[in-house]
């Protein structure tokens, strides 16, 4: 897969990204966005050419939501869910034709609002480590609930705590480590 070049994190966003880490750190779960090779690693498996309907949870600045601008096909149904009403504003203002929506706690019933059932692919961006373990549950178990049959998930966490959970509610999961990010990632690719 070709990585877009156009992919960059401005230093506004890492310091957006970082403010928002010391207002609440257990939301945001890192002290800056995601690298490069850790967004090149969440969007490699993923059949672009095939992709008609992508969810991103806890989009964050939109790291994985360029990427997901640059890949996705012209006529693929895009909705982004960011808590955070700041970061939330300002993926409104770059990225207009998608659904910008705001609780990943509330997945079913925002597609549903949207009027998208199922989804081929759901990239994860949320430090599920930080939740607490009904809440993990239930966003699992909404994403597997929200994806069509030969659907995927992929998320990223700075652990292998997800593992045992992720085999529980899905037929495959790959793991790759991706160094080169601060902190280094772990990728679950799950289906």
């Amino acid at each position: 897969m070709a990585f877009p070049s156009s992919i960059k994190t401005t230093i506004s966003d890492k310091l957006l990204f970082l403010r928002k880490f010391i207002q609440n750190p257990a939301d945001v779960g890192s002290v800056i966005p995601s690298s490069s090779s850790l967004t090149l690693k969440m969007m490699e498996s993923v059949p672009w050419n095939q992709v008609r309907n992508v969810v991103e949870l806890g989009a964050g600045t939109g790291v994985f939501t360029q990427a997901m601008y640059e890949l996705a096909r012209p006529d693929c149904r895009v909705a982004v869910f960011e808590k955070d009403a700041e970061m939330r504003r300002q993926l409104i203002k770059q990225y207009s034709d998608f659904h910008i929506l705001e609780d990943a706690m509330d997945l079913r019933l925002s597609l549903t609002g949207i009027g998208m059932e199922k989804a081929d692919c759901i990239i994860s961006g949320l430090p599920f480590a930080n939740f607490y373990p009904l809440d993990r549950e239930q966003i699992i178990r909404q994403v597997k609930e929200s994806l069509s049959d030969d659907g995927m998930f992929i998320t990223f966490q700075y652990s292998l705590q997800m593992k045992r959970m992720l085999e529980q509610h899905f037929r495959t999961v790959r793991i790759a480590f991706v160094p080169w990010n601060v902190p280094p990632a772990f990728v679950y690719i799950c289906q």
